[in-house]
């Protein structure tokens, strides 16, 4: 349907082009990134807009895809105000998740807490949606795993997501 607001396909480019000023301006990511200092300053915005930074272009091509790839059916499923619900109430579990547990120096940055979110609302709906959920579960034990083999990555950020994401959708599905 022509002119339909989508709100994946927004996010996604909202997303790129926050890169774009993250390469372009040195300043830009430390204004946004997430860290426990910002968060005692009273800097709460900073639980939101670490998903507008990334770690370079795998780790944005990566998120990216996988934002479309799972908040599509998720977006059809719920519609666009229960698919915004999930996307911040993910966010900010993981946000919340890892400033709670990492240590004070660690700094978080990327959109994956929220993308877990996804992974834990399909996980529930995931049939209903249109989506295998046995693929999804998959997919998540992968991550977890290659979170771990790599370093640097924020597992705590990306189970505050999916416990976040799967909380949230059990909620809203019932509501049906």
């Amino acid at each position: 349907m022509k002119g339909k607001l989508n709100i994946t396909k927004l996010l996604v480019n909202v997303i790129a082009i926050c890169y774009i000023f993250q390469l372009t301006f040195l300043s830009f990511q430390s204004l946004l990134w997430l860290s426990s200092s910002g968060i005692e300053r009273g800097e709460y915005y900073r639980l939101f807009t670490v998903a507008l930074l990334h770690g370079g272009l795998w780790h944005l091509a990566f998120n990216l895809l996988a934002l479309y790839a799972l908040g599509t059916p998720l977006e059809n499923y719920f519609g666009k105000g229960r698919y915004l619900l999930i996307l911040f109430f993910s966010l900010i579990c993981g946000s919340t998740l890892s400033v709670l547990l990492n240590p004070a120096y660690v700094y978080s940055i990327g959109a994956s807490g929220m993308i877990f979110g996804l992974f834990g609302a399909l996980a529930l709906v995931g049939e209903k949606a249109g989506v295998e959920w046995r693929l999804i579960l998959i997919i998540v034990g992968l991550n977890f795993a290659i979170g771990f083999v790599l370093g640097g990555v924020d597992w705590r950020g990306h189970l505050g997501g999916l416990i976040g994401g799967a909380l949230i959708a059990l909620v809203l599905n019932r509501r049906d």
